[in-house]
């Protein structure tokens, strides 16, 4: 937020919704409804253009079409959909809203469910309870200051939701590399273990045996 290219979107009316995504061994719901067509949009400028990636509603984003094309050209994966995306409206924020705007074709997009799965002992996660499922892991969590994966679980995959974790997005050291060699824009890629996220000021979970 509040970088040059600061961009949100909203869904606009009719929003067809599908069944959310769930556990196939607890039928735990995994998340947000799943965004069906049409795939119409109104965009929110906080920034001075247009970013390669917007974040809205649900589990979907928003990708500019370069970034669409380069990602495919160069065999990354995690991504699913690619649909075209119709932009109704574009709101301004600010005295930025006078500049002229350059407004590029989107895609939608969803980061794939992985089989990646955080390290239920070595994360500084503090959970609500412990959870009970081995395959999504789900649980409710109160405050993040740094994760890693459990070894042997990623599958390989260059942009995903972790089990877990469903509701963040993980991507690979090749994903970081694509962004910084296109100069994409609109994200900052934090590395896992220096993430935080405690809106309730609760500290790092202890650690083992601490």
């Amino acid at each position: 937020m509040g970088s040059p290219y600061d961009t949100l979107y909203d869904t606009v009316e009719p929003y067809n919704l599908s069944e959310d995504p769930h556990c196939p061994r607890c039928g735990e719901g995994l998340g947000a409804l799943t965004w069906l067509p049409p795939y119409r949009v109104e965009l929110e400028l906080h920034g001075e253009q247009p970013g390669d990636y917007a974040r809205g509603p649900g589990y979907e984003r928003l990708i500019s079409e370069r970034f669409a094309d380069a990602f495919r050209a160069e065999g990354l994966t995690g991504l699913e959909g690619f649909h075209p995306v119709e932009i109704l409206r574009v709101r301004r924020r600010g005295k930025r809203a006078l500049k002229p705007i350059n407004v590029p074709r989107y895609h939608v997009v969803s980061p794939c469910f992985g089989r990646g799965a955080v390290d239920l002992v070595l994360n500084r996660v503090r959970v609500s309870k412990p959870p009970t499922c081995t395959e999504c892991r789900s649980t409710g969590i109160n405050a993040i200051h740094g994760f890693v994966l459990e070894p042997g679980t990623w599958g390989g995959e260059d942009i995903f939701r972790p089990r877990g974790m469903q509701g963040d997005i993980v991507v690979s050291e090749r994903f970081k590399s694509f962004v910084e060699r296109h100069g994409l824009t609109n994200m900052v890629l934090t590395p896992t273990e220096q993430f935080v996220w405690d809106p309730g000021k609760r500290g790092p979970a202890p650690l083992p045996n601490a």
